[in-house]
């Protein structure tokens, strides 16, 4: 279980295990703590649609990475269980920004909100998550 407050590369060594997420997407950290993790991803021609627009599978990615890092520092491991995604608009950056944030902890299922926005500032989506913890049954 990481501490607390991990340095970079404890983190790094820990999510880049998520070879989804980092090698295939390219998502990266920026900062994580116990309830709180943002992530960033470079976009490139890989990550848009026949559109010319990023996927939503993309953005989401990186949403679901920057919730991995806030609900699996100084926790038992946690997953997604279920989230809610709003599209707000289509990114004119050059890079994504996700913020994961815990709005509230029980025992074993815990909320998060992220907002997931362009380096240009603007909003370009919001994921409600709900994770669940997986605690082993000598500690239950």
């Amino acid at each position: 279980m990481l501490p607390e407050r991990p340095t970079m590369e404890e983190m790094e060594e820990y999510f880049n295990k998520d070879e989804y997420a980092t090698a295939v997407t390219g998502c990266k950290i920026v900062e994580g703590w116990k309830g709180h993790g943002v992530a960033e991803m470079e976009i490139t021609h890989s990550h848009r649609n026949a559109q010319g627009n990023v996927m939503g599978g993309a953005i989401f990615t990186l949403a679901d990475f920057a919730l991995a890092i806030a609900s699996n520092i100084a926790e038992h491991p946690t997953v997604n269980v279920t989230s809610t995604i709003d599209y707000f608009s289509i990114t004119k950056g050059t890079k994504l920004i996700a913020t994961a944030d815990l709005t509230k902890a029980g025992n074993r299922v815990a909320f998060y909100d992220v907002v997931v926005e362009d380096d240009l500032g603007v909003r370009i989506a919001k994921v409600s998550i709900v994770g669940y913890r997986r605690i082993p049954k000598e500690q239950r």
